[in-house]
């Protein structure tokens, strides 16, 4: 295992696309929904315990050496709102192309070519930190972390938000962060046996409908 190689995956400035999204944070913003930085941890505690969940789990069972094709499709099922399953692949493919330079892999490889424009993200993510000689909660952690840590580090632009207070959203939010990516390598360690329908589900139709409404903007500052 190499451990190290998680602060990589997990930075910010690793270049997989993700600092040009929000996670949802810019129609909130726009929406009166976070304002300051209790509002902020409020979004940020919701996306944790929803898309946060699924996105852990989806990475900790890609992480494990599950089949990638059939955790797409789960994420697929997963992900009602078209403009929310285009830019999981959108970022998916993004992260490929750094992940497969980074830590080069055959199961990197099999999957751009099973999926040329694009797996979902966490998928991919999971696969790369498999690659990168990761366990699945590395995996886990590194899919929650960055559910909250996008919409946190876009408030701060979006409304001049003082930087402190987004990183210190961050720290709270971290024993409840815990607690996402272990239940989420729980479930991955289950499918197995259970099948795939062991993945949880977690729903946000709130986030789902914003997104949406997001993606026909004229104008935004982020791609969603």
């Amino acid at each position: 295992m190499n451990r190290a190689a998680l602060f990589v995956l997990a930075d910010g400035r690793f270049p997989a696309g993700g600092h040009a999204h929000s996670g949802g944070a810019e129609p909130a913003v726009a929406a009166g929904r976070i304002k300051d930085a209790e509002t902020l941890e409020d979004f940020c505690r919701g996306r944790l315990h929803t898309a946060g969940l699924v996105a852990a789990a989806l990475a900790a069972a890609a992480a494990a050496g599950h089949d990638p094709l059939q955790l797409d499709e789960a994420a697929d099922a997963r992900t009602p709102v078209r403009a929310l399953r285009a830019t999981a692949r959108k970022l998916g493919r993004q992260m490929m192309r750094a992940a497969r330079v980074t830590w080069p892999s055959a199961e990197l490889d099999y999957l751009a070519a099973a999926r040329p424009q694009g797996a979902h993200q966490p998928v991919v993510l999971g696969l790369a930190a498999r690659s990168a000689g990761l366990a699945p909660l590395d995996a886990a952690c590194a899919a929650a972390y960055e559910t909250v840590s996008g919409p946190a580090t876009a408030t701060v632009r979006l409304l001049s938000l003082d930087p402190f207070d987004a990183t210190a959203v961050l720290a709270r939010l971290a024993p409840e962060l815990d607690q996402i990516a272990a239940a989420a390598t729980d479930a991955a360690a289950r499918l197995p046996k259970e099948g795939i329908g062991a993945l949880p589900a977690a729903s946000a139709p709130l986030l789902d409908i914003t997104a949406q409404q997001h993606a026909a903007w004229p104008v935004r500052l982020f791609a969603s």
